[in-house]
């Protein structure tokens, strides 16, 4: 059968080449990684830094966002629970933003990160961005299908999980 997908798979062996299409498969999710942790780094710290997102009122809080969205919202009971603080509903996200930035930029505890950014892409798209119509324009849905292959495959080079890897793959006695 004759068809332009390659499908076989080998390990490599000591002292085997890679070949540019073995290279490009081993990196690339690096832009993924790259772009979505610099990006929620800069939405944590965008947040932090904005005294009008961190109040329960006013023109630009939370408050009055979630208020706006609450009836339009897939579950409207995840907005009522950030109604109750919104202060602090703003600073769990903004610091899980900034904590899933830094974990998916670097490459430490991957998976993990990945997964917990999926979890406030899901939350914010059922409750901001869920009355987008069309839907493709609400841009949290894009986030967290961005997120998946991060949570499947975790970042296997130039991250901080592939050092640690090594290094306890070097420890463990062979038998």
């Amino acid at each position: 059968m004759t068809h332009g997908i390659r499908s076989e798979t080998h390990t490599l062996h000591v002292g085997e080449q890679r070949g540019w299409r073995d290279t490009a498969t081993r990196y690339a999710l690096v832009p993924l990684r790259i772009f979505l942790g610099i990006t929620f780094i800069y939405a944590g710290i965008d947040k932090l830094t904005d005294s009008a997102f961190m109040s329960a009122s006013g023109a630009g809080s939370l408050g009055d966002t979630m208020r706006s969205v609450r009836d339009s919202s897939a579950i409207p009971a995840l907005v009522d629970l950030a109604l109750k603080s919104p202060v602090g509903f703003g600073y769990a996200i903004a610091l899980g933003e900034l904590a899933v930035g830094l974990g998916t930029l670097v490459g430490l505890l991957t998976r993990l990160a990945a997964l917990g950014g999926a979890l406030i892409s899901l939350s914010l798209w059922l409750t901001v961005s869920w009355a987008s119509d069309p839907y493709y324009y609400g841009n949290d849905l894009a986030y967290l299908m961005a997120w998946l292959p991060l949570v499947l495959a975790g970042a296997s080079v130039l991250s901080l999980d592939s050092v640690l890897h090594t290094r306890r793959r070097q420890r463990t006695p062979a038998y």
